[in-house]
């Protein structure tokens, strides 16, 4: 979990490249082009550990969708091949994450089976990002990173606010959930995730 992992991928409408070190010193350098994402991806690389390196070309003349749903796919693709095979971890993790007013409860389970619940019932935009992309996003985190993870909306009127908590909880429960445990094996009762 240490060890660089770096992918890149390239379609007609974006290309993304991307370095995840999943045990790092919380640093990131994101450049997607969407001010509001970049900061949004900073805060996941700084509260969950991980040192993360995105450049994302997109057709933002279209609109952030396809940049943003991209870069959710490159960094759940790295993820998974920095997770597994998962042995000697916590591999759940919960979290209740707040910024100001605003409270979201974060759930993870670094299980191999992907999994969404998002409970988030924010709607419009924050300046030109469409704030239905927060959703497409960590579906594209999820399914690709072959991991369960619960965004639960607990207050909160600030839509800002309360997108940064999903964000901070979703990098503070992934560092939990990775917590070495020295022995333990595989975190199943299967024998394999």
């Amino acid at each position: 979990m240490n060890k660089w992992v770096e992918l890149y991928r390239e379609t007609k409408e974006t290309a993304i490249d991307l370095k995840l070190r999943l045990r790092g010193k919380g640093e990131g350098r994101i450049s997607t082009g969407i001010g509001f994402f970049d900061h949004m991806l900073e805060t996941f690389a700084k509260h969950s550990g991980t040192d993360l390196i995105i450049d994302a070309r997109g057709d933002l003349e279209v609109d952030f969708h396809h940049t943003v749903e991209d870069v959710g796919i490159v960094l759940g693709q790295a993820l998974a091949q920095a997770l597994y095979p998962a042995k000697n971890i916590e591999r759940f993790a919960n979290v209740v994450a707040i910024l100001d007013e605003a409270g979201v409860e974060v759930d993870i389970d670094i299980g191999g089976r992907p999994y969404l619940v998002y409970q988030l019932p924010i709607g419009g935009a924050i300046r030109e990002f469409d704030l239905e992309l927060v959703e497409e996003f960590f579906k594209s985190v999820t399914f690709n990173g072959k991991f369960a993870l619960h965004l639960i909306y607990l207050r909160g009127r600030n839509r800002h606010h309360i997108v940064e908590s999903a964000f901070k909880g979703f990098g503070v429960a992934l560092r939990r959930a990775i917590y070495p445990r020295e022995g333990a094996g595989v975190p199943s009762t299967k024998g394999v995730l």
